[in-house]
């Protein structure tokens, strides 16, 4: 239950954030935006570490595969292409896109056992569900 309740949150505060991004775009540059979106989450994480622990931070240097490291650029690229999408198509449609985007992705990253994660079956029910939510999009769109 408490996933749960934390996926929601998290969904929650991507939409939020993907507006707030936006306008700060529409009043500096998107790379601005997108530098202070990451420079404001560094800061955040390093409080954060201060109360929460403090693992090494060496130990960033024996994760593998070294490609699991490109987290950071991906976040980039994350923030760069929500705050184009929440500008080009706003915040609803924008989000709806991006779901689903994220089910078939991650459905697909399960099945394929991509990336170290544990390889399951394919269900025609999980798959139905995809359709379902492409099907959510067209009838969102009119």
């Amino acid at each position: 239950m408490w996933g749960f309740i934390i996926a929601l949150v998290s969904g929650a505060l991507m939409s939020i954030q993907g507006v707030f991004n936006t306008e700060v775009t529409k009043q500096t540059s998107i790379w601005v935006s997108s530098g202070w979106v990451q420079f404001s989450a560094f800061i955040a994480c390093v409080i954060m570490w201060f109360f929460t622990g403090r693992n090494e931070v060496g130990g960033l240097f024996q994760v593998e595969p070294k490609y699991m490291l490109a987290g950071g650029i991906m976040g980039a690229l994350i923030t760069y292409t929500v705050i184009k999408s929440v500008g080009t198509l706003g915040p609803a449609k924008s989000a709806l896109l991006i779901v689903v985007a994220q089910i078939i992705v991650a459905y697909a990253i399960e099945v394929m056992g991509l990336f170290g994660v544990d390889k399951v079956g394919f269900e025609w029910k999980k798959a139905i569900g995809a359709l379902v939510a492409i099907a959510g999009i067209i009838i969102f769109r009119w």
